[in-house]
């Protein structure tokens, strides 16, 4: 279960926007205080939604013997969401910026750009929203016959994979902050480059793992 478990999360985790932020607020005014409080949104709003689908599935029966057919129907229907997700991303290329025409800031950009106590915190609950291979990963835990102890440490492992791109930076950030902010903006134009790319190949491994899981488990 936890391998499972671990593996969607870590696909759930491949965010180009949470490392974005996290160079951002790095880079204010006062970095640390700015980046702890969105990431105390990002696990506010992973904990608050893991714990809801889990009670959820978990209040549906779907971990007794008997509901193995909606189980795995579920997990083929997560698995056939976040496939066509992935594919819609792939097939959906980002248009290029028209130099002649001036964009207007999207509600991201105007949170990160007053960095405060309140929109850092409200950053990290918006771009945490969960995504298919993050309800994966918790359906996993809620379909499994395991005991209340062993789920509620397995899903607080999934969250902290799922908002590792936050705490590993700050934790770096504490130990060389001038290298780590360096290196977060190197990667950044990178990932503005190749993170519509990478967000959609993780979403087609994550659709196509559970399709496979959920067809082999209705076989």
């Amino acid at each position: 279960m936890l391998a499972t478990a671990a593996g969607l999360a870590l696909l759930a985790a491949v965010s180009p926007a949470a490392i974005l932020v996290c160079a951002v607020y790095l880079g204010s005014v006062s970095p640390r205080k700015t980046t702890l409080l969105f990431l105390a949104g990002a696990i506010t709003m992973t904990v608050v939604m893991g714990v809801i689908v889990l009670a959820a599935l978990r209040a549906g029966g779907m971990s007794l013997p008997s509901n193995r057919t909606p189980r795995y129907g579920l997990r083929l229907g997560l698995g056939v969401l976040a496939l066509g997700s992935g594919v819609f991303m792939a097939l959906r290329k980002p248009k290029p910026p028209d130099p002649d025409k001036k964009k207007k800031p999207g509600l991201m950009a105007r949170m990160m750009a007053r960095p405060g106590p309140l929109a850092a915190f409200a950053t990290g609950i918006v771009v945490f929203v969960p995504s298919a291979a993050f309800v994966a990963a918790v359906q996993v835990i809620a379909t499994a016959h395991t005991s209340t102890l062993a789920s509620a440490l397995t899903l607080a492992a999934v969250v902290l994979i799922d908002v590792m791109f936050v705490w590993l930076p700050f934790l770096f950030h504490l130990v060389a902050p001038g290298a780590t902010t360096r290196l977060l903006k190197a990667f950044n134009g990178w990932l503005r480059v190749h993170g519509h790319a990478l967000v959609a190949g993780a979403l087609t491994v994550a659709g196509v793992l559970l399709i496979l899981d959920g067809v082999s488990g209705l076989a």
